[in-house]
């Protein structure tokens, strides 16, 4: 029997937070309802200090509550737009918002934000959440979490790829055994330059970007950074590709037309991307995410790969906005169910495993 659980999902982007209300059952996984809230400047600005650096243990406990009553807020506001009542809800997933994601290293962690206790009694309603670190203590990266999903619904296509772009961008080869791994950044340093060059929050459609040129001898150094180089499984985010990243290969190029760095940082997106998915035997390629609405992008990623149909998950009946945030509904029901998650070849964990805790509301 179908239940309804609702997923949050806030990425690397920053950009705000995707609510998605699904009926779930071991078989489909349908949206029934959805709701965006843009993230306010402040709050936005405190998780930018943190990631950064600059910040106490204050700081992070605030944010951390912050971002829960952020949370809480939008969830009750989805069920009041659409006439639901918390009990009418099995639990919530929250994913959090990263902080900062260390898969690697003596002591592996990744850290997410969103306080689940304080989103459980302002909702009422009981949150599975810290999905990623059962997955970091089997010796996985405990990321991405998505091909598990993109499996779950695509599984039936041959020869098919799911990309996601975010912040950062990772994709799921799917077939008789799953792939899945951060290509590397998505929208990060694309939304990063144009704000810092025209105050824009992204470049809409990709048109500033378009009206550039692409610097082919900073292309090539960029491509040649070790995360690209590296081999899978593999994860990053924002710890990584952040201000310094950009700063360290713009330098030695001196001054170079902003229009031309928007170009050049398009196109490291699209080939990084396209480097890995010329890997595998891919004939489909599925997007979602934000950068699904950049056109522009789009269009470069289908010439780029002539050979592979390029198109959003949306051709498969699947809202390419709201997929991160069904994929969090989903592994709630997973949770509950005491189900392990298939994650093993993508992660490089030991095994398999039951993911995320358990908060209840009452």
């Amino acid at each position: 029997m179908r239940k309804k659980y609702i997923g949050i999902m806030s990425g690397t982007s920053l950009d705000g937070v995707d609510i998605a209300l699904c009926e779930v059952d071991d078989e489909v996984c349908i949206l029934e309802a959805s709701h965006y809230v843009d993230f306010e400047l402040e709050l936005k600005e405190e998780i930018l200090n943190i990631i950064n650096g600059s910040t106490t243990i204050r700081d992070i406990g605030l944010v951390d509550c912050k971002l829960a009553y952020f949370f809480a807020k939008a969830v009750n506001e989805l069920l009041e737009k659409f006439e639901y009542k918390a009990k009418d809800i099995m639990a919530i997933g929250s994913h959090g918002q990263t902080l900062w994601h260390e898969p690697n290293g003596d002591f592996p962690f990744s850290l997410q934000l969103g306080n689940a206790s304080v989103l459980a009694v302002e909702t009422g309603i009981d949150v599975v959440s810290d999905f990623r670190s059962k997955d970091v203590a089997r010796g996985g990266q405990g990321a991405p979490l998505a091909p598990a999903f993109h499996n779950f619904l695509f599984s039936h296509l041959e020869n098919c790829a799911v990309l996601n772009i975010g912040g950062m961008a990772n994709i799921s080869v799917l077939g008789h055994e799953l792939f899945g791994y951060d290509t590397g950044c998505g929208n990060v340093l694309m939304d990063l330059w144009i704000s810092e060059q025209e105050g824009l929050a992204y470049d809409k459609d990709g048109l500033w970007a378009k009206s550039g040129e692409i610097n082919e001898k900073l292309l090539e150094k960029l491509l040649n950074d070790e995360y690209f180089l590296l081999k899978f499984p593999k994860s990053t985010g924002r710890e990584y590709f952040n201000k310094k990243f950009l700063i360290k290969y713009l330098e030695p190029f001196g001054k170079m037309s902003p229009v031309d760095i928007q170009a050049t940082l398009l196109a490291l997106t699209v080939q990084s991307v396209a480097n890995e998915i010329k890997k595998f035997q891919i004939k489909e390629l599925l997007v979602c995410g934000g950068g699904v609405r950049n056109i522009f992008l789009m269009e470069e990623l289908q010439k780029i790969l002539p050979s592979v149909c390029v198109s959003s998950t949306e051709k498969y009946g699947v809202d390419a906005d709201n997929m991160e945030a069904m994929i969090f509904a989903w592994l709630a029901h997973k949770r509950l169910g005491l189900e392990s998650v298939d994650l093993k070849t993508v992660t490089a964990a030991k095994n398999n495993t039951i993911l995320g805790a358990i908060y209840a509301s009452n």
